[in-house]
């Protein structure tokens, strides 16, 4: 993938992110330096900077400044060291001392009055087709969402993949007020388990921000009808929905996209059921979300810690 994309965007600067699957055996990225470490490193040289490269040498991590816009940093986390499926990482606190890193690099950040965009595959927050599961273990979702809340006002979007769906989420302070933008991408390679009907048409996105600021002011997702492309015999991308339009919400800031899940908590919300039809990127119109999965999306939109998490769950009754 990496000599594909450089291959065909000479120019273009890339800021990657490992996954779970770019390690094996899958999952069980390791807390210090690793063959496929320094293998990534060495593919990942044309776009990255010695600093860079050094910290995604010790542990599959790095920040780095973009170069046409100085005032613009971009975190890539490694928290695949934090899944649960990662029994190198079992019993640590603070794996490969990311944790540590993270925080002075936002420091950093904060005293540089830099921006940040921070790109990492494994989200935080509670996966949203099932009851009480975040996507990383507990303890290391708790600790993340506490640095992202104290260093909410130079975080400017957090990105995020994995789950092979499109999903948004809105991360609060402790008192509710919401401080953080966070947009996990559906995949290019669908996936589902054996018991599923639904799994997701292929998907990528661009997304729009102000230079001046960065603040996230739209997103434009594309897709490719995976059924039609088999009858065929060919692909045609298409423009699946832009975000703005799709729901009518102004920007992406937090305040807007908080707006937006309250109106999705709505009986009978049509915005929620066009959410719930791009979740699986259009993949089948006719699939229904009852009450109880209406109720794992919604607070797993607006809600990523354990607490708030709960106290959702109870307003609906489950």
């Amino acid at each position: 993938m990496t000599t594909t994309v450089q291959s065909l965007f000479p120019n273009l600067q890339v800021f990657p992110a490992l996954g779970n699957h770019d390690y094996w055996p899958q999952d069980q990225l390791p807390v210090v330096t690793s063959k496929v470490y320094n293998a990534v490193a060495n593919l990942w040289k044309p776009w990255l900077n010695e600093e860079a490269m050094s910290t995604l040498r010790k542990g599959g991590f790095y920040s780095q400044k973009v170069t046409t816009n100085s005032s613009l940093r971009i975190i890539s986390l490694n928290t695949n060291l934090y899944y649960s499926p990662n029994i190198v990482t079992l019993n640590k606190t603070d794996p490969a001392n990311q944790f540590e890193w993270l925080e002075n690099t936002l420091n950093n950040s904060w005293q540089n009055k830099e921006k940040v965009y921070l790109i990492a595959h494994i989200p935080v927050g509670y996966l949203p087709f099932s009851r009480n599961t975040t996507a990383m273990r507990e303890y290391y979702n708790e600790k993340l969402i506490d640095i992202f809340r104290k260093y909410s006002d130079v975080i400017a979007g957090q990105f995020y993949g994995h789950t092979h769906r499109d999903s948004i989420m809105v991360l609060s302070d402790k008192k509710g007020r919401p401080v953080n933008s966070l947009f996990v991408a559906p995949a290019v390679t669908p996936v589902r388990s054996v018991l599923q009907k639904e799994t997701n048409n292929p998907g990528v996105r661009l997304f729009q921000y102000d230079p001046r600021d960065y603040q996230l002011l739209d997103m434009l997702q594309y897709y490719l009808n995976l059924t039609e492309a088999n009858m065929k015999g060919e692909s045609n991308w298409k423009l699946e929905y832009i975000l703005t339009q799709a729901y009518d919400i102004k920007d992406l800031q937090p305040e807007s996209l908080y707006g937006l899940a309250k109106q999705f908590a709505v009986l009978d919300s049509k915005k929620f059921i066009k959410y719930y039809n791009y979740f699986f990127v259009s993949y089948d119109s006719s699939a229904i979300c009852d009450e109880k999965c209406k109720a794992f999306q919604i607070c797993a939109v607006m809600n990523l810690d354990r607490v708030s998490y709960a106290d959702c769950l109870k307003q609906f009754y489950i």
